[in-house]
């Protein structure tokens, strides 16, 4: 650290002085949230909650620990994500690994999965289980069957993807939190049983425009996977085909739930759920966000 601070190298690196020092670093190298980067990167080397870090200022940190943060912060500056530097990212409730090879988990996406786990603890849901389109790391499968398990209401969980190295984040989460879900590779529905019938389709698809990929902070267009981001010229290439598609494996009276990135897009998105026989359908806009959530049930 001390070629950067101009120290003395023989200076002790307190907890609160290297935060402090490393969130102006980060700061100036274009971290919107440096103090949060620091503290999870420390935190990570550490072994200690932030929480634990806040109540521990004056502890030294060790050369070893000192030498392993500066390569994190080293490649936190370069754009690099956090989560994927630390390897995990907390989802609603669960915590799941990550890698390049998926979008990192986002806090506007627990809104799709409160709106499909509203729909599947009440009364009235149809009978069947859950399809999670475009699984990614599985976050969204994974939290819907914890929050099946904290009600009691157990289905069977599904989880699609195109990307089998996504799957095999996917496969990996499951296992490691030890909960069941049926992994797919393939195109949307294009693998799936023939037959299958769910009570709920959710998916948080790619969805930004080609055009707005390309302006994206570099945190996210120069690391997460372009294949889980860019939803063609309109954002909408993979939402229309996920939504012509659903009525073949729904229930009547089941649910189809899509995030997407905009007003205009949901709307669109709404017009396409009506013209193939959707009912109830209603796009709600994610507080403090641009994205929405439509959510719609297959007409009985």
């Amino acid at each position: 650290m001390s070629q950067h601070a101009g120290r003395d190298p023989t200076e002790v690196w307190t907890i609160q002085r290297l935060l402090v020092w490393t969130a102006d670093w980060l700061g100036r190298s274009g971290s919107a949230t440096p103090r949060i980067d620091a503290e999870s990167l420390l935190g990570h080397v550490l072994g200690k909650s932030r929480l634990h870090l806040l109540l521990s200022f004056d502890q030294p940190v060790q050369a070893n620990e000192l030498a392993a943060f500066k390569q994190l912060i080293r490649r936190r500056a370069r754009h690099e994500p956090v989560a994927y530097i630390v390897g995990r990212r907390g989802f609603h409730d669960i915590d799941v690994a990550v890698t390049p090879a998926v979008l990192v988990p986002r806090p506007e996406t627990e809104t799709l999965v409160d709106f499909a786990a509203a729909y599947l603890q009440d009364a009235s849901a149809v009978d069947g289980p859950v399809l999670d389109l475009c699984t990614g790391s599985g976050c969204v499968a994974l939290a819907l069957i914890r929050d099946m398990e904290k009600t009691g209401k157990i289905r069977q969980v599904w989880a699609s993807d195109v990307s089998e190295a996504a799957l095999d984040v996917a496969r990996a989460n499951a296992v490691d939190q030890a909960r069941p879900m049926y992994v797919v590779h393939g195109d949307l529905y294009a693998m799936l049983p023939a037959g299958l019938r769910f009570a709920a389709i959710v998916s948080n698809p790619p969805y930004v425009t080609t055009a707005d990929w390309q302006k994206l902070d570099a945190d996210v267009r120069d690391f997460e996977p372009r294949l889980a981001l860019d939803g063609g010229p309109d954002g909408l290439d993979v939402v229309r085909r996920i939504v012509a598609g659903a009525p073949d494996w729904l229930h009547a009276g089941g649910l189809c739930a899509l995030e997407v990135g905009s007003r205009a897009q949901a709307v669109a998105a709404c017009s396409m759920a009506e013209a193939v026989g959707f009912a109830h359908v209603r796009p709600t806009q994610v507080v403090g966000s641009k994205t929405h959530v439509v959510t719609c049930v297959l007409g009985r």
